[in-house]
């Protein structure tokens, strides 16, 4: 009889540790896995794009990366509904809401916004689909003519009071202090200008982007105000020469309040051109 009871309980014992296991088993079993791609507006994929599963009862949460692809998985996820979120380096995050099921298949694509719109700057899609040595290209231009931009604005400062300066500069005083400041002015809207152009003509170009519109405006504006500020302080030095030795402004040096005129208009227009859109 003992030995009859006691096959019993280890057989209740087994049974036990048998349904105790089945349990884990039969809810991996029901657990699902969802799979889907992540593409920009282009259609390019989005590849190191962090993807956020949360579950909307129970607000658990489960992350992923895409890869080279764009394709992302995120496995046993308990059926249910699940916000997905997605978020990439210069791209908008966007979210959707998707159901996932035991059953299956359960794909969530998702599309992310730019930042910046490359077909405004006429780029083609197959340009916005290029290497990462095309990407850090664009990268550094885009960079580089941020730079030229704002020394560009700030050069504008000076050469407004260097104009407006010139008024008092032309006096019959070989020394005034109204000279002095002008060429001062002068000299610092110089190294603004050339410093700006420095990044513009070093900003590295991207093969196959064609200029049109506002920044042809812009780039021929460019063949008048650049000689004419490396001309204007040429015929300014020799005018203040002529000036401080009491002799009446003569010759090319003449020239100068002239030059240095239409160099600012063409330059104001220049700075007109890209911010204002016609």
């Amino acid at each position: 009889m003992k030995a009859r009871a006691a096959k019993k309980v280890f057989a209740l014992c087994v049974l036990n540790l048998l349904f105790l296991n089945s349990n884990p088993l039969r809810a991996q079993e029901t657990n699902a896995t969802l799979t889907g791609t992540i593409t920009a507006a282009t259609g390019a994929p989005v590849p190191n794009a962090k993807v956020t599963a949360k579950n909307i009862s129970t607000g658990e949460l489960k992350e992923t990366q895409t890869d080279s692809s764009g394709h992302y998985t995120v496995p046993n996820l308990p059926p249910g509904e699940y916000e997905v979120s997605v978020s990439a380096p210069e791209y908008s995050t966007n979210t959707l809401k998707a159901t996932v099921s035991p059953n299956g298949p359960n794909t969530a694509n998702v599309t992310l916004a730019g930042a910046l719109s490359l077909s405004d700057l006429g780029f083609s899609s197959n340009q916005a689909q290029g290497t990462a040595a095309d990407q850090a290209r664009l990268n550094k231009r885009s960079h580089m003519l941020m730079l030229h931009q704002r020394i560009g604005l700030i050069a504008a400062v000076p050469m407004i009071a260097t104009v407006a300066t010139s008024f008092g500069a032309g006096g019959r005083g070989t020394s005034t202090t109204d000279r002095w400041l002008h060429m001062a002015l002068g000299s610092a809207t110089g190294d603004l200008y050339f410093t700006s152009a420095y990044f513009a003509i070093r900003a590295p170009s991207i093969p196959g982007t064609q200029r049109r519109g506002q920044i042809r405006v812009h780039r021929a504006l460019a063949w008048i105000h650049g000689p004419g500020m490396i001309l204007t302080p040429i015929l300014g030095a020799m005018a203040f020469d002529q000036k401080s030795k009491g002799e009446k402004v003569h010759g090319i040096a003449s020239a100068h309040g002239a030059v240095a005129i239409v160099t600012a208009a063409a330059y104001g227009a220049a700075i007109a051109s890209v911010s204002f859109k016609f």
